[in-house]
Order: C-alpha cells, then sequence, then structure tokens
C-alpha cells in the first residue's frame, strides 16, 4: 500500500510539472525553456530567410514576365498588349494567318537587330526554329449543300529551319522553297505550331548581390484552328528554365555575399533540427506518461480513463512546430540548392517557406494563450472549430448545388459562369457583398427564360447565403465565446484527470456525470480553470 501511495505521488508530481507552463517549470526545478527560446528564435531566423528569398524570387518572376511580355510584342503581328479572356490573340483573314506565321519568322531572324534585351539564339544541331501544322487526314466540305466527307484521323507535318538558312533567305522566299508546306488547307486545318529557344541573362540579380541567372526559354506560337468558326486563336506560351553560366566572371563582393547567405540557411536548418528534436522528445515523454497515468488508473480505480483525458497528453501545438520545422529543413535545403545555381524550384520552395512561416508565427499563439485576455479568444477558437467545420459540412452541399446549377445553366451566357471554378469564386465573392450590381448586370439577355432563371437563381443564393447561413455562422462563434466565459466564471467540468490530480478518492468520469454535452468543450480547454481553492490549471 506505502508503495502504491509513494508511485501515486510520483505519478502526480510528473503530471503537474508537465501541464505546467515553461516559466513554472523553471520555478519549480530550474528548467530552462529551450523549446520557448528556440521558437522565438525561429521566428526571426525564418522570417528573415524569408523576406531574403522573397525579394530573389520576386525578381525572378518579373524577369520571365516581362520576358514573357517582350517576346509577344517581338513574335505577335499587332499584338497591342491586352490579351482577350483566355490570354488569346485572335486573327479572322487567311491574309492574317500567313502575315502572322512569316512575321513571327522573320522576327526571330532579325532578333538580335531589334530585340532590347540580353537575349540570344540557342547554339547546337537544332538551332533554329521549327514549324509543324496537324489537320484532317481527309476533309471535304459544302456548307451551301449542308454536306461534308471527313476523315478525323490527324496528320502533322513539320519543317525545321535552321538558323543559317534563315540568316540568308527573306520569309517569303522560304515559303517558295517551301510551297508545298506553307500552302494551308484551312478547311481541314486544326493548328499550326512555331516552336524555338532562345537563352537569356538576368542580370538584375546583382542588385541584391546575387550570382546572375541563365535562362533558356521553351517558346511556342500556337494557331488554333480547332473550331473551324472563322476565329483563329493565337496562343503565345514561354517556359523559361535556369541553367548554369558558362564562362562568367563578376568584379567585386557578389560571391562572398552569396556564402554568407549559405551560411546563414545552414544555421537555420541547424535551429529547426534542434526544434525538431526537442519537440519529438516532448511527444514522446508525453506518450509515456500518458501510459503510466491510464495504466495506474487502471489498476488503482479498476476502469480506463476517458478519451479527453488521453488527449490532453497530446500537444497539438508540437505536431504543427514539426510540421513547420520538416517544411522549413527541406525548404531551406533546396533555397541552398538554388543558390548554387543546382536547382530551378523557386515554386516549390518558396510554398515550403512560405507555409513553414504561417505555422511558426501560428504557433506563437501558444505562448499568448497564457495570458488570460488573449485565452479568451484562443480557447473561442478552440471550442468552436469543430462546430464551424460540421455547419460548413452542411452548407458545402448547398453551395457545390448553386454551383453546379450555375455553372450548367448561365455558362454560356455568362463569363463569370463558364467553368466551374470562376463559378465557385463568384459565388463566394456575393457571399462576401462583393461584385453584386455587375453579377447581375453582365448577365446576355439573348433568352428571356435564362434570364428570368438567373434572377431567381442569384436572388435565393444571395438571400440564402448572406441572410441565413452567415448569421448563422456568426451564432455559432458567439455561442462558444458565451459557453467559455461561463466556464472561467463556474469552472470548467471535471475529469478523472482533474479529480486525481486534486487527490479526490471518489473519481466520477465526465461521461458517467451528466456532461457528455461538454465533452468538446473539455476536451480542448478543461485545463484552463480560474486559480482559486485547491485548483490545478493543467498548460500543456
Amino acid at each position: 500500500m506505502a508503495q502504491l501511495e509513494k508511485e501515486e505521488h510520483i505519478l502526480k508530481e510528473d503530471l503537474k510539472f508537465y501541464f505546467m507552463n515553461p516559466c513554472d517549470k523553471y520555478r519549480a526545478r530550474h528548467q530552462i525553456p529551450w523549446k520557448l527560446l528556440l521558437q522565438v528564435l525561429k521566428i526571426v531566423m525564418v522570417t528573415t530567410q524569408l523576406v531574403l528569398f522573397g525579394l530573389s524570387n520576386q525578381l525572378v518572376v518579373s524577369y520571365k514576365e516581362e520576358s514573357t511580355m517582350a517576346f509577344k510584342h517581338l513574335f505577335l503581328k499587332g499584338y497591342t498588349g491586352r490579351d482577350e479572356n483566355d490570354g488569346t490573340h485572335t486573327v479572322y483573314t487567311q491574309k492574317d494567318v500567313y502575315d502572322s506565321i512569316f512575321f513571327a519568322i522573320e522576327q526571330y531572324r532579325r532578333l538580335k537587330e531589334i530585340s532590347l534585351g540580353t537575349v540570344g539564339y540557342e547554339r547546337g544541331e537544332r538551332r533554329g526554329l521549327k514549324v509543324c501544322k496537324q489537320h484532317y487526314h481527309q476533309d471535304l466540305i459544302h456548307p451551301s449543300n449542308d454536306t461534308f466527307y471527313i476523315d478525323p484521323n490527324v496528320e502533322t507535318e513539320c519543317l525545321h529551319i535552321q538558323h543559317e538558312v534563315l540568316a540568308s533567305q527573306q520569309p517569303h522566299n522560304m515559303s517558295a522553297i517551301n510551297s508545298t508546306f506553307f500552302h494551308l488547307e484551312l478547311y481541314r486545318l486544326i493548328k499550326v505550331e512555331i516552336s524555338f529557344k532562345l537563352k537569356g541573362i538576368d542580370l538584375q540579380t546583382m542588385r541584391v548581390r546575387e550570382l546572375p541567372d541563365c535562362y533558356v526559354f521553351h517558346n511556342r506560337i500556337i494557331f488554333n484552328n480547332q473550331a473551324h468558326s472563322g476565329k483563329i486563336k493565337l496562343f503565345f506560351e514561354s517556359e523559361a528554365s535556369v541553367q548554369d553560366c558558362k564562362d562568367w566572371h563578376i568584379s567585386g563582393c557578389t560571391q562572398k555575399n552569396t556564402h554568407y547567405i549559405l551560411l546563414f540557411d545552414g544555421f537555420v536548418i541547424l535551429t529547426c533540427l534542434a526544434s525538431l528534436i526537442l519537440c519529438t522528445r516532448s511527444i514522446v515523454l508525453a506518450i509515456k506518461l500518458q501510459k503510466r497515468f491510464v495504466n495506474y488508473f487502471f489498476e488503482r480505480y479498476k476502469r480506463y480513463i476517458c478519451s479527453s483525458d488521453k488527449l490532453e497528453f497530446i500537444n497539438g501545438w508540437y505536431v504543427m512546430v514539426i510540421i513547420s520545422d520538416l517544411m522549413t529543413i527541406v525548404g531551406s535545403i533546396m533555397k541552398m540548392e538554388i543558390k548554387a545555381k543546382n536547382m530551378t524550384s523557386y515554386d516549390v520552395c518558396s510554398l515550403l517557406l512560405g507555409t513553414s512561416t504561417l505555422l511558426v508565427w501560428v504557433g506563437v499563439i501558444r505562448y499568448l494563450g497564457y495570458f488570460q485576455k488573449y485565452n479568451v479568444l484562443i480557447l473561442t477558437m478552440q471550442a468552436s472549430l469543430p462546430k464551424v467545420l460540421r455547419f460548413c459540412c452542411c452548407a458545402g452541399m448547398i453551395y457545390f448545388g448553386y454551383i453546379f446549377c450555375g455553372w450548367i445553366v448561365l455558362g454560356p451566357y455568362h463569363e463569370k459562369f463558364e467553368d466551374l471554378n470562376t463559378v465557385a469564386e463568384c459565388l463566394f465573392s456575393l457571399v462576401n457583398g462583393d461584385d453584386m450590381f455587375a453579377t447581375f448586370a453582365e448577365i446576355r439577355r439573348k433568352s428571356t427564360l435564362v434570364w428570368l432563371f438567373s434572377r431567381v437563381y442569384l436572388y435565393s443564393f444571395i438571400s440564402l447565403f448572406i441572410y441565413m447561413v452567415l448569421s448563422l455562422f456568426i451564432v455559432l462563434i458567439t455561442d462558444s465565446y458565451e459557453t467559455i466565459k461561463k466556464y472561467q466564471q463556474n469552472g470548467f467540468p471535471s475529469t478523472d484527470l482533474h479529480e486525481f490530480l486534486r487527490g479526490n478518492d471518489t473519481i466520477a468520469c465526465a461521461q458517467n456525470s451528466g456532461q457528455k454535452a461538454e465533452n468538446s468543450v473539455t476536451l480542448i480547454c478543461c485545463c484552463r480553470r480560474p486559480a482559486g481553492e485547491d485548483d490545478f490549471i493543467l498548460i500543456n
């Protein structure tokens, strides 16, 4: 019996220490809060790293976008800088089709004479451009007689024009030499594609003391005639890839600055690795402590503890910190590879670093929870989250119903309903009260039935979601806030864990004491009880 009491005393001491905040742990056992110090250090370092990478990434993205815009002006005849809704340029006559093709070839030939950028031709055997055309194998159409014969098999013909040939001939002379290829039977033509590669050097990175990047631009000009409606759409696509620059030399300290940034990234990795190890260790110790408590409780009281008490030991903040550390470590390694010009995955790296920084800043909320006023807001968010998620599932069913209905009915008559993604964005903006009049006004009144349906559709959606769904959404959060305020005044529902720490011999599970309705709140926040009498404040 004495052995059991001694074991119980040690277990209670360990439990009380585990649920203390970092300051209390330091006062009790002089344990330095390394995890807290690392999190503060991580916020500064990860944010600094993100800002440095963001400035570099902005230069990369701006160079790619500006180069693509320059290429459109260089190679698309009559391009004014304004694309249609789907990002295309259009031609409507046979003369415009031929002029646009030969204009692109001529501009490619005279690139060094007309271009303002640091771009040049690719070297190698495949230097030059390639023109491909796709058309139906056989096609015979007589619109006047409402008759046609078509073989849907598609044929592809390509012509590779060497740069040396371009330099020695005019494009129209080339069309005479290759008259068979450049004779386009437009009634069976599907598309024409002109592809070529260009190389460029981004010198603006030196403004932030980084090495310049060398790029290869894979450009394609596509004449799309799949609809055969008399309107040929021109698409310009440019994919840029970074490669190692050869035989370069830069005067100054740019290379030295790059070494400093790589050293800083290495220090960030070590800091996150230390945080990862400490948080993983804390979770392992918490699981062991949970097993000790479960086994002792069963041995002493001959029953298992409640599931809410088991979850008290699982600290969700540590899990979030571990995820953030892993993303930061991987993102930092990718950033170092990008800085060393061994990798070009800017988007993946920015996604990892951005998400990890978000999680690091969100993790600060845990430490704000030690203050009473901030704690109310945090507990309200935690308590209302399950209710809000269940409510969103129900409201989402109605929302998706409106999305599919609006797309199939209004899609042909309204540009905001042309595809499912655009419909979802349009309806979400209506829920927030944005762009309402424009959505009503832009419906094309070609069908009276569709126009009337659009009015019923929009009025019913706006009324349902703004006046009912949003109001109920706010009520759920308000109800959780009032519940938390009441618990802070009158005390949170007790669980087996709390009663055990108080030393009560008669322990009743919350499920058996008529508090089943409060389990969702107890599960998250029962550790926050007002100080007084012999209450224990459990902080995990």
